[in-house]
């Protein structure tokens, strides 16, 4: 199966949150998935940290990004064109617009969710928790 972790996920995985339901942790840690990372939330974790919200760590962002996706097998997903069309016809159930992208990369590459927000719930895409 192919997943892709929404923006707290992936930071309470490499930050061993015991938020990280036990669900989450069995997937993202089974060799025999595939784990995304999207670039949007790349970019939602660069404007809280530069917004002074997220503080953990003392290296450079970019370094320490880089370093958990490569030390945890995390692959890189894109924002394509398709994922902006798609997420532009989604109602309005979710204002986040992180979130919305992410509702949207998720229906168009047919990927499960990995999310505890339950705002997401109310589309119709594949989630687990």
């Amino acid at each position: 199966m192919k997943y892709l972790l929404d923006t707290h996920v992936f930071l309470w995985w490499i930050l061993d949150d015991p938020r990280l339901s036990k669900t989450a942790r069995e997937i993202i840690s089974d060799a025999k998935t595939t784990i995304f990372f999207s670039v949007v939330s790349a970019w939602e974790i660069a404007i809280k940290a530069h917004l002074g919200r997220i503080k953990f760590t003392t290296k450079p962002l970019e370094r320490f990004l880089q370093e958990q996706l490569q030390a945890n097998d995390v692959q890189v997903l894109p924002v394509l064109l398709h994922h902006v069309f798609r997420e532009h016809t989604l109602p309005l159930l979710h204002r986040d617009p992180f979130d919305r992208m992410l509702i949207a990369q998720t229906l168009e590459e047919h990927l499960t969710l990995i999310t505890a927000d339950a705002q997401i719930k109310a589309y119709n895409v594949p989630v687990v928790w």
